[in-house]
């Protein structure tokens, strides 16, 4: 509820723009809402995604070197089980690609945390989140001349009033796959700019803090070498 966080919001440093250092890390930021349970869950909601991405990097031998906020390193490097919520649906026999059932069941966990805590920008970052990855899925498959049914996850949750054409174009124009990504990031982070609840002092400001400290610790992880390909 509003007011409710003053301290919690009051305590925090400010974010600076996109590519400069963290003030705090992903950790530091849960640690601080601890025994905030309510803000808490839906900073956890969000934080889960940025582990899923570290997973999909450490998987990809893109990265060795992991700092979940949520999944133990072992859930991360697949070593270990991921959490019973995060387990994909039964997909009636098709055939779908495994970090996308995971990143499907994901995003309808965090649709569920946004109904239960009744946070409008948990719902609204999810729809966005959702809208942005089915798009992208999309435009890829079309270059492979494939159907994008089969890599599209949760449709039913992407907000249906995005217009990301001219996102799409710009990323797709990208010198590399890095700037493509930086491109993507920069969007994500001029979304929510407008939907941040500056100044309400309720959970909804915190968890818009976490999905904005998440996107300036990717470009800073981003910033640094990539692990190299072995022999």
């Amino acid at each position: 509820m509003a007011g409710d966080n003053y301290y919690l919001v009051s305590a925090l440093p400010s974010l600076p723009e996109p590519g400069s250092v963290p003030p705090l890390s992903l950790a530091a930021l849960r640690e601080h809402v601890i025994h905030a349970a309510a803000a808490r869950t839906l900073v956890d909601a969000i934080l889960l995604g940025d582990d899923l991405l570290q997973r999909d990097a450490a998987l990809a031998g893109e990265i060795q070197e992991v700092e979940p906020a949520l999944l133990t390193p072992a859930q991360v490097r697949d070593d270990e089980p991921l959490p019973p919520y995060l387990a994909p649906a039964e997909d009636g026999g098709t055939t779908r690609i495994a970090s996308d059932a995971v990143w499907e069941a994901y995003f309808r966990h965090a649709a569920a945390v946004a109904r239960q805590r009744g946070s409008r920008f948990l719902t609204a970052w999810v729809g966005h989140e959702v809208a942005l990855r089915n798009a992208l899925a999309a435009a890829r498959a079309k270059t492979l001349d494939l159907d994008p049914a089969g890599y599209l996850v949760a449709p039913e949750l992407g907000d249906t009033d995005e217009d990301v054409t001219a996102l799409l174009g710009d990323w797709s124009g990208a010198e590399n796959p890095l700037e493509g990504i930086r491109i993507l990031d920069a969007a994500r982070w001029q979304w929510l700019d407008g939907h941040d609840a500056w100044f309400s002092f309720g959970d909804d400001e915190l968890a818009a803090y976490a999905a904005k400290l998440m996107l300036l610790v990717r470009w800073h992880r981003l910033s640094k070498p990539r692990a190299e390909e072995p022999g």
